[in-house]
């Protein structure tokens, strides 16, 4: 029997004479089944307004790789409430998480904590520009690093307002957008390194910034030796590598993708699972250029920058990332991942399952593994839809994108009921 979200709805409704359209961010607008109001999380459960209790792969859109309800994030959060909030100063607990990272995070020889992945990539972005003096950031089509005006740009464009693949034009994300600040933007690709070469030989680019896998479109690795060359070749411009770890960060192991892949950019920023649902993001890199903020005349602030609460609940969530919880909850990640793969195909639906350990991608209607955003674009979206429409209604929350994002609640049980919802699924819509 599917399950009803009428009280959901009748809620969202009701609240939109208060917040436009009852929601906070436009993501949580398009959701399967419309978006739901939830009344708390456990583990891998988030439970609704009607009662449902549903096995979430959301995952808080990546940030919650220790499940809803940790016990550790939730005591150090409680204890640091109790001795204070907001300091307007520096707190021992935010040493010790720079600290952690510093020690943890290859590129991390000094860092700067923010609020959101969107404030540290443009950071990242001013950093770039007072070191080298230029203007142009390069990004790649289908890659997400915030909603600001300077960047929101060629992050899902529709394949007739994206020019030639090898000559893709600038696509606005929203309406209202100002044209100007994409003035300072220039788009290719992803995972070309000839076509990657010849933009950067022509001197102009600051920074180049992209997911070191590709995960907010997808969850495609990078083809051998790219993120090699993409470092070489910043190397012989003179433009900064930045690598956008909001979501790989924390997911693709402890260290990050940089330490998984074995590159190591100038700079990096890490949002998402850094806190566990905390708003904490960080740029981090070469200490020579976080060090402008300081001697260089480059402005960083913020009034919750380092927030005490946060920062224990970030210091918390680091010490739960132990090797044994990786080694453990992969293992259940790569079972469900393999196991909806399966299950797919017996069912005689077309579709590649591609990505990593804790965060995959379902694609449906592609003949191969996707290697860039343009291949992404044959993929059956409408049909996928479906399936997370049938999904809910057994009780399993997914994205509708096509993204999985698995915690270490997901424990054996959690798969098995899982992969019997995707089972039935599959034969509702097949």
């Amino acid at each position: 029997m599917s399950l009803s979200f009428d009280r959901s709805a009748a809620l969202i409704a009701e609240n939109a004479k208060f917040i436009a359209g009852g929601v906070n961010s436009n993501f949580r607008i398009g959701m399967a089944g419309g978006p739901l109001v939830f009344e708390r999380g456990e583990g891998p459960y988030l439970i609704d307004a009607d009662g449902n209790r549903l096995i979430d792969y959301y995952c808080g859109m990546g940030a919650m790789i220790l499940g809803h309800s940790p016990k550790g994030v939730q005591q150090a959060v409680k204890d640091q409430v109790d001795r204070g909030i907001l300091y307007a100063a520096q707190s021992e607990i935010e040493f010790e998480a720079a600290r952690i990272l510093c020690e943890r995070i290859p590129s991390a020889q000094r860092l700067r904590f923010g609020s959101s992945g969107s404030e540290a990539a443009q950071a990242a972005f001013r950093l770039a520009r007072a070191a080298t003096g230029r203007r142009i950031i390069l990004k790649f089509e289908g890659h997400y690093h915030g909603w600001f005006d300077n960047i929101l740009w060629s992050t899902a464009p529709a394949q007739n307002a994206a020019g030639p693949e090898d000559a893709p034009v600038l696509v606005p994300g929203s309406v209202g957008q100002d044209p100007i600040d994409a003035a300072g933007l220039d788009v290719i690709g992803w995972n070309d390194l000839a076509r990657l070469e010849a933009r950067l030989a022509k001197g102009d680019v600051a920074g180049v910034i992209m997911e070191p896998a590709m995960c907010n479109q997808g969850a495609i690795q990078a083809a051998p030796g790219y993120l090699e060359g993409a470092l070489a070749a910043c190397r012989k411009h003179g433009t900064i590598l930045i690598f956008d770890e909001v979501i790989t960060g924390f997911r693709l192991g402890r260290s990050g993708a940089q330490a998984r892949f074995g590159v190591t950019p100038d700079l990096s920023i890490f949002a998402k699972a850094i806190a566990n649902g905390f708003p904490v993001a960080a740029v981090m890199g070469r200490a020579d250029l976080l060090d402008l903020f300081v001697t260089g005349g480059v402005l960083h602030g913020g009034t919750f920058n380092a927030q005490p609460v946060t920062m224990a609940a970030m210091v918390a969530t680091q010490k739960a990332l132990t090797p044994q919880m990786y080694e453990t909850a992969s293992k259940r990640g790569v079972r469900l991942r393999d196991g909806i793969r399966d299950i797919l195909k017996a069912a005689g639906i077309k579709a590649q399952v591609t990505g990593f350990e804790l965060m995959f991608h379902v694609g449906f209607g592609l003949e191969a593994p996707a290697k860039n955003y343009r291949d992404l674009l044959k993929s059956d979206k409408a049909l996928y839809v479906r399936f997370a429409h049938a999904l809910l209604g057994r009780g399993v929350r997914v994205l509708e994108r096509g993204a999985w994002f698995v915690s270490f609640e997901h424990d054996d049980g959690v798969i098995d009921a899982t992969l019997a919802a995707v089972r039935g699924a599959a034969e509702e819509i097949g």
